[in-house]
């Protein structure tokens, strides 16, 4: 059976089955030893703080953006506390139905991290091992789930505060994210709607198009509906709405809609096709972890294809037999982790050109800020080739706001092809340009600015 005809009823029985722990191991008993790093900040309640050993932290934190605490599980480098150095952080995501403990209990995360210069944050992405988020502010916040803002608690709240408690790389080319399974997708959507802050992402068996091709259309909206009924236990089109009606939300978080956003990301990819493989007992054979891992093969190569329709690079191991199971993440993670100590050692600086879209009225990338003027509340807009001599914009009337590239107070000259807006600009006290561009009939138009 092709993967993306499982029924949704399938789907479920094939997630239920695919032996992802249903509920994180409590940590072992805290050192005494250890005094907490870690204080309020960013949005963010720390509940409770243990360490299991002087690498490995429990937290629970509350937010205002979640309706309830959830946990956090932290892996410092060998030898954090007796050096003053800054390490470079890797946000590691479980599958449906994980926890934050997952990595560490069933994927050999510990082992894999031992010698490697990473602090490890592993977050929850959903309450007590449910469903799971989809890394999505819910289109719906008034479910039995309550508030579900997760990508604003994982982006705008949890990393600044890792930054502010730990001694982490503050700035995007010491950072990164990797997933599992739905994990996978959060992390390649993450990188994609931010892509200024992380260097790097990796998908492990996951979905990162669930939206693009009409055939993971079908595909992503079975996967999504059967999680957000069967495991989270609220209507089908909580998390993104209705896939016709609110078709560009779920592109909007969609990697592969937003495939250009990733040119300057390292992205590596791992997938199964799910037959039994080298870490499967052929004698036990789970035809859960088949169904799941050929459904996400499936997504996998959608996202491949619209990668090199965009000449956007990418790393893919399609390693063949294997399924939806923790031999493989583990393996993978093993993988990983060299190869990102090499892109972390390049200390890479931002492009010399940014190219970014977005569905969102308001968004900011790489310093630079477009506020929409339209009476959409989603809408394509896009930012192409923008460096200090100018700009190209799609989209309808915004006003966008540079870096702060220019002389404070400066006048500049600016001109328009394709549309309108104004022909002199003074520098705010920063050195940034606000400009209200309104693009012509095509619906883009050339910004330069001259100098």
């Amino acid at each position: 059976m092709r993967a993306r005809r499982l029924a949704a009823p399938l789907l479920l029985l094939a997630l239920a089955s695919t032996g992802v722990p249903a509920a994180s191991a409590a940590p072992a008993a805290s050192v005494a030893a250890h005094a907490s790093p870690f204080s309020d900040g960013h949005g963010l309640h720390v509940v409770s703080a243990e360490a299991s050993s002087p690498r490995e932290w429990h937290l629970v934190v509350a937010t205002r953006q979640l309706q309830r605490p959830v946990r956090v599980t932290i892996l410092l480098p060998r030898g954090y506390d007796t050096t003053s150095r800054r390490y470079p952080s890797l946000y590691l995501f479980h599958g449906t139905s994980g926890g934050a403990n997952d990595w560490v209990d069933s994927g050999e995360a510990r082992k894999a991290t031992r010698d490697q210069p990473f602090v490890v944050v592993m977050p929850d992405m959903g309450y007590d091992s449910n469903g799971g988020s989809w890394f999505a502010d819910w289109a719906d916040q008034h479910t039995a789930l309550g508030r579900a803002n997760w990508e604003t608690f994982h982006i705008d709240q949890l990393v600044p505060w890792v930054d502010a408690n730990l001694r982490t790389v503050r700035a995007r080319w010491g950072r990164a994210i990797a997933g599992l399974s739905q994990g996978g997708f959060g992390s390649f959507s993450y990188a994609a709607r931010h892509p200024d802050m992380f260097v790097s992402a990796a998908s492990f068996s996951g979905a990162p198009d669930i939206a693009e091709d009409p055939r993971a259309q079908a595909l992503g909206q079975s996967l999504v509906r059967a999680i957000t009924v069967g495991l989270d236990g609220v209507q089908p089109d909580a998390i993104f709405g209705d896939p016709v009606a609110r078709a560009i939300n779920w592109k909007g978080h969609n990697p592969a809609s937003l495939v250009t956003n990733l040119a300057d990301t390292d992205l590596q990819l791992w997938c199964g096709n799910g037959q039994p493989g080298p870490y499967d007992d052929p004698a036990a054979p789970n035809s859960g972890a088949t169904a799941i891992e050929a459904a996400v093969h499936e997504s996998t190569g959608y996202f491949v294809q619209a990668a090199d329709a965009a000449g956007v690079a990418y790393a893919y191991d399609d390693y063949g037999p294997g399924t939806h199971s923790w031999p493989y993440w583990a393996r993978d993670l093993r993988t990983y982790l060299p190869h990102l100590a090499d892109v972390v050692a390049e200390h890479r600086s931002r492009p010399e050109a940014i190219d970014y879209r977005s569905v969102d009225g308001t968004w900011s990338q790489w310093h630079w800020r477009v506020v929409t003027h339209r009476a959409e509340a989603q809408a394509w807009s896009r930012l192409e080739d923008a460096s200090v001599a100018g700009f190209g914009y799609a989209g309808s009337p915004a006003t966008v706001r540079t870096p702060a590239s220019y002389g404070p107070g400066r006048a500049y000259r600016v001109t328009y092809v394709g549309g309108t807006g104004p022909g002199r600009v003074v520098a705010d006290a920063r050195g940034r340009l606000h400009l209200r561009v309104v693009p012509g009939e095509a619906g883009d138009l050339r910004v330069s600015i001259a100098r």
